[in-house]
């Protein structure tokens, strides 16, 4: 085990289970970027491997998603010395082969988020100096997502090893037209999240990968119900220990490789800047 691997999990919609944590201790904190979701942090171990949970939403689960504050909370996970953050997102499917309680593990993602931070180096008084142009090619960490897949694969669990994500900003949900384009530009799944997360995360040094939970079939599906916050929120619930099996099991992988060639190329690129 790599003795600085500790493991960031951002939990979505239905995720924000902290009692998966051995050893907990909720946190109050702030960062320079403002107060992470909820105002708090719990750190505790997963099968001995130490973890740090961020409910994006708020542990009430009353903050949408254009006011989720994603810089405080990849902030508050890279103060408490996070190595790799796995987050978890309920999606819906632009694709008929992706079906409701599949996984998705992303591997790309389009933007169509309206106005929300990306960005660390934005010029504020408490932003970090300078202008960083990142590259986001690829955004998503491969070696990660790669242990996430073969844990997925040995348990046995149904996923998808690519699919781009689409982000957009809610919290309503795509019209019929909308969600066309969006099968159009090549999507597989869309949700409300991903985007600025996983920007600020590579900013920040973090290695990152993210699990999608496809709830539904968006709204482009004749056959099939229109999504709703309902549909999600029962269809996540029905499908979410498969979710939490693999997460434990793959923080489990994690901690027993040596991540310091990763975070070091990483870190090189970023300092880069």
């Amino acid at each position: 085990m790599s003795s600085t691997v500790k493991i960031g999990i951002i939990g979505g919609t239905g995720l924000d289970d902290p009692d998966i944590l051995k050893n907990r201790n909720e946190k109050q904190v702030t960062t320079q970027f403002g107060d992470p979701s909820g105002g708090k942090i719990v750190e505790g171990e997963i099968e001995g491997v130490p973890c740090v949970i961020v409910s994006r939403h708020g542990p009430t689960h009353d903050i949408n998603p254009s006011n989720v504050n994603y810089r405080g909370n990849i902030w508050a996970l890279k103060d408490a010395g996070c190595t790799h953050i796995i987050a978890t997102t309920a999606t819906g499917s632009l694709k008929e082969e992706v079906q409701p309680g599949d996984l998705v593990v992303v591997d790309d993602f389009i933007d169509r988020t309206q106005g929300r931070k990306q960005t660390f180096y934005d010029g504020s008084e408490n932003g970090l100096p300078g202008l960083f142009h990142l590259p986001m090619n690829p955004p998503f960490s491969q070696p990660l997502r790669e242990v996430i897949m073969n844990t997925a694969e040995e348990l046995g669990l149904k996923h998808h090893k690519q699919g781009t994500v689409v982000s957009i900003e809610g919290p309503r949900f795509s019209s019929k037209a909308e969600s066309k384009i969006f099968q159009m530009y090549g999507g597989a799944v869309i949700n409300m999240s991903t985007v600025p997360e996983v920007v600020l995360a590579k900013e920040a040094g973090l290695l990152y990968s993210a699990i999608a939970l496809v709830t539904d079939y968006d709204c482009w599906k004749d056959d099939y119900q229109t999504v709703s916050h309902n549909v999600v929120l029962q269809s996540f619930q029905n499908n979410v220990e498969k979710l939490k099996t693999l997460l434990i099991a793959a923080v489990q992988k994690v901690a027993a490789k040596n991540w310091d060639k990763e975070i070091q190329e990483l870190q090189m690129e970023v300092a880069k800047h």
